[in-house]
């Protein structure tokens, strides 16, 4: 199997930076789009979700991503997102807390900026939950 060069970038630094035999990441529709060495030229949004990686040497590392985008340009690929957390730095009960938040937010009446706010930030919070329960033991 071919590999390719990963650059992830977070709001707070990188998040990954090396070689990698694939990545899936989430894509706007609801689904997934997955990335293997030598694909096509292209620049995506990704929406927040579950991403996974596998690196050039097998190990793989699963992540919630936040809103972003994706490069992939002669087999490099350079992901820019609001945020990227592995499963074991996510805390659930901020997550949970955040989650209930939104959806009070979302039973007062609002104006339509607030409300699509208030939807996306519910968004986030679940698949933060979804990836957390996902991968805990």
């Amino acid at each position: 199997m071919g590999i390719f060069k990963l650059k992830i970038v977070e709001s707070k630094g990188v998040f990954f930076d090396g070689e990698c035999q694939s990545l899936t990441v989430p894509y706007v529709d609801g689904g997934s789009m997955g990335f293997l060495a030598h694909h096509e030229n292209c620049v995506m949004p990704i929406e927040a979700g579950e991403m996974k990686i596998i690196a050039a040497n097998g190990e793989e590392t699963d992540a919630f991503v936040g809103d972003g985008f994706l490069e992939f340009i002669n087999n490099e690929a350079v992901l820019v997102c609001a945020s990227a957390l592995r499963p074991e730095d996510i805390d659930l009960e901020w997550a949970q807390r955040t989650k209930e938040q939104f959806e009070e937010e979302l039973r007062q009446k609002q104006s339509r900026m607030e409300y699509i706010e208030s939807k996306a930030g519910l968004a986030r919070a679940m698949e933060r939950i979804k990836v957390k329960s996902r991968h805990t033991i």
